[in-house]
This record gives structure tokens, sequence and C-alpha cells, in this order.
């Protein structure tokens, strides 16, 4: 049975950093894709940045400010929120691929962000940003 594990997270003032960390078990992450997912209340859920096939790929409003990585030999992955403003308060989610997935736009391919692209799902975790 796969199940996906995060920790971390937790409050942060604008401006300071949190990591969040996301256990694997009973898959072998490998070369899977693997990403971050967020769902503020009443929002939509948005992909936050994911790894697997080529350079990571990262949603607009976290780029240059988060890093996605992964420890194959952990089977971990992990996200690093840098500067983080109060719009980044969300619930955080691990989530798994069984293989690879990847986006396509004008010619260039990278890590998908879509949510239904994703088989498995962690429980989440809380981050809080205040101003």
């Amino acid at each position: 049975q796969v199940q996906l594990v995060e920790s971390g997270g937790g409050s942060a003032q604008a401006g300071e950093s949190l990591r969040v960390s996301c256990a694997a078990s009973g898959f072998t992450s490998g070369g899977n894709t693997m990403a971050w997912f967020r769902q503020s209340p009443g929002e939509e859920r948005e992909g936050v940045a994911s790894i697997g096939r080529g350079s990571p790929s990262y949603a607009d409003s976290v780029k240059g400010r988060f890093t996605i990585s992964k420890d194959n030999a952990k089977n971990s992955l992990y996200l690093q929120l840098n500067s983080l403003k109060p719009e980044d308060t969300a619930m955080y989610y691990c989530a798994a691929a069984a293989g690879i997935r990847t986006q396509c736009r004008g010619g260039n391919c990278f890590p998908s962000l879509k949510g239904a692209d994703f088989d498995y799902w962690g429980q989440g975790v809380q981050v809080t940003v205040s101003s």
C-alpha cells in the first residue's frame, strides 16, 4: 500500500523560510513524477512544484522562491519555501504518480502540475504565513 506522509510546515512571518518533507512508502519513487500541491479554504487546488523527467517545474507564483528536491535513496520529497508571503498560506500536499507525467506547451515539456496526473496523495501539512 502506497503511503505519503508529509511533515514540517508550521507558521512563519512574511519573508521567512520553511521546509516541508514527504516520506514515501509502498513504492519506489525512482524516476516517477512527484509534486507538491496546495489548497486554501475556498480556493482550487494549485500545483506548486513538480519533479521528474527534465528540470523541475514551478507555478509562476512561487518561481524563484520555492525549490523542490527529491532524495531517491530516502524515498523522500522536499519543498523549500523561501521569502514566504501571506498568500502562501495553505495546506500543502505531496503527490506521486505511478510513472512519468509531463505537460507540454509550445514544444517545451516539463513535469506535470496537473492534479489529475497523480495517483497517490498525502494527508497534507499546514503552512501559515503572517504579515
